[in-house]
């Protein structure tokens, strides 16, 4: 492990994770992530640079805002630490190569989607499709793990392989939920999920192909359940009517994935 690669890509991700909380604030408000400058949700004043240091500025402000004193959410350093922690994993692991860029790059839209869901209820096809885009350009550089694709498929030139096996993994994860939630509607006559999941799924096939997939959606789905059960015992609700953002848990689950099971 090079210390100064992982130091460097932590602030870094410090850095980039302040851009991340500007997405996640103004992407599902449909408002530019360029201009204007960060401003106050609160008071619309325009925040100085010297306040707009990640972490540091929330400290020194005492997690307030310096023109009208209104509490700026914990969300703000919080998403700033994890992209910093993300990153810094990632370089650990990959070091500055292409797989380590790719990783990089996925954590950061695992990072804005899991905080749209979880505000929101919210999976901008901005990050879910435009990332499936992203994913299918960088699968033509980075193979793409098949499983049993890989299997089936022995012989085809490696890029054109990881391409389709990006496709059929985003198939494979995307259109049985899609179908699992329409016969779900029609027995119920009830929502199950929306089209946002479902887009999801399929960026996680495209990035993350069949093994690290089923590891990031076990990992999801099983940490869904368990916090549905917590919070409906501490709220006191009954399990059936608590309602959880669902893509909240696949991001986690996906963002841990390749940490932990990638090679």
């Amino acid at each position: 492990m090079n210390v100064f690669t992982v130091a460097f890509s932590a602030v870094f991700g410090l850095i980039f994770g302040s851009f991340l909380n500007v997405c996640i604030y103004r992407v599902p408000r449909d408002l530019s992530v360029v201009m204007p400058r960060s401003f106050c949700p609160e008071c619309g004043e325009r925040i100085a640079w010297f306040d707009n240091v990640p972490v540091f500025s929330f400290v020194l402000l005492r997690g307030r805002c310096r023109s009208c004193a209104e509490r700026i959410p914990w969300r703000y350093p919080l998403v700033e630490i994890v992209t910093a922690a993300l990153f810094a994993a990632v370089a650990a692991r990959y070091g500055w190569t292409l797989p380590g860029l790719k990783w990089t790059l996925f954590e950061a839209l695992t990072v804005v989607l899991f905080w749209t869901d979880l505000e929101e209820r919210i999976l901008p096809d901005e990050f879910t499709l435009g990332g499936s885009v992203l994913g299918l350009a960088i699968a033509s550089v980075v193979p793409v793990n098949g499983g049993i694709f890989d299997w089936l498929l022995p012989h085809w030139p490696r890029p054109v392989l990881s391409l389709l096996i990006a496709v059929l993994c985003a198939s494979a994860f995307a259109l049985p939920f899609w179908l699992l939630g329409r016969l779900y509607e029609r027995v119920r006559q009830a929502d199950a999920f929306g089209l946002g999941d479902v887009k999801l799924l399929a960026l996680l096939g495209v990035f993350l192909g069949w093994n690290l997939g089923v590891n990031a959606m076990l990992i999801g789905f099983v940490s869904g359940a368990v916090g549905g059960l917590v919070y409906a015992v501490v709220t006191r609700r009954s399990i059936r009517t608590t309602s959880l953002p669902l893509g909240a848990f696949l991001c986690f689950g996906a963002a841990i994935a390749p940490l932990v099971f990638g090679k």
